[in-house]
């Protein structure tokens, strides 16, 4: 029997090797594995200087009718992402909103972390909502916004399945913290503000009212247009970067 004796110096040549596939593989696979994530659209790219205002309705409703009277003030359009509870709890509120000419869309049926969800039940919450919706207003919605911005390849594809967009948001007021005011809020949302962008806010949150005036005059006096989120996307032909930004496919 004849046995391969290695030298010190042929075992670590070896060893280099086997590393270097190793790497390889290893990167090959993390570059396939981020190719084949699925994003949301946290925002847009655009030359035109437009922003989209949005609000998360899941629990409080204290405020929804100020909200209505002062984006009505400034004539901005805005669009409010409820869950279906909230509809079952506030159908007043969601048929307000509507009347005032604002967009409602979809934030899931119960507000669960979506991504631990069986397919079969990502649907149901996506539909369940909708129709809930629909029942009052009259139109379906177009546009999810995960409940905790929780989302996963199998959520996107769900909500593709539904026939809609998968949306987060590019600022975020941080209204709903402890430490927020009026102050932070404004500096931070006027601050962080860009062409195509979107705003988070909350429908019940303790200083939204109070900072909201300010927001929408400053933003209106650097020459923003607000639009809906839904004049804000592409609808076709068009791809997300890896940081969520949406971007038209330019015909070569």
């Amino acid at each position: 029997m004849k046995f391969l004796i290695l030298t010190k110096k042929q075992l670590t040549a070896f060893a280099c090797a086997v590393l270097c596939v190793v790497v390889i593989v290893v990167g090959s696979v993390s570059t396939l594995a981020e190719n084949n994530r699925l994003l949301p659209i946290y925002c847009v790219e655009t030359d035109k200087k437009q922003i989209a205002i949005s609000f998360d309705a899941a629990w409080g409703n204290d405020d929804t009718e100020t909200l209505i009277d002062i984006l009505a003030e400034y004539e901005v359009p805005a669009t409010f992402f409820v869950v279906g509870a909230w509809v079952d709890k506030y159908p007043e509120s969601v048929k307000a909103l509507s009347d005032a000419g604002h967009h409602i869309e979809n934030h899931s049926n119960t507000h669960p972390y979506m991504s631990t969800l069986s397919r079969e039940q990502m649907l149901n919450e996506l539909s369940a909502c909708n129709e809930k919706i629909e029942g009052i207003t009259g139109r379906c919605p177009t546009l999810f916004r995960p409940p905790y911005g929780d989302y996963s390849n199998p959520v996107i594809e769900a909500v593709e399945e539904a026939k809609m967009y998968t949306i987060q948001w590019s600022i975020d007021s941080l209204d709903w913290k402890d430490t927020a005011t009026p102050e932070s809020i404004c500096e931070r949302v006027t601050k962080k503000a860009h062409e195509g962008g979107i705003v988070l806010f909350h429908n019940d949150a303790d200083f939204t009212p109070k900072a909201l005036p300010n927001i929408l005059k400053g933003l209106k006096d650097e020459g923003y247009e607000f639009v809906f989120i839904e004049d804000l996307i592409y609808k076709e032909n068009y791809e997300i970067k890896h940081d969520g930004t949406q971007c038209k496919i330019k015909n070569n």
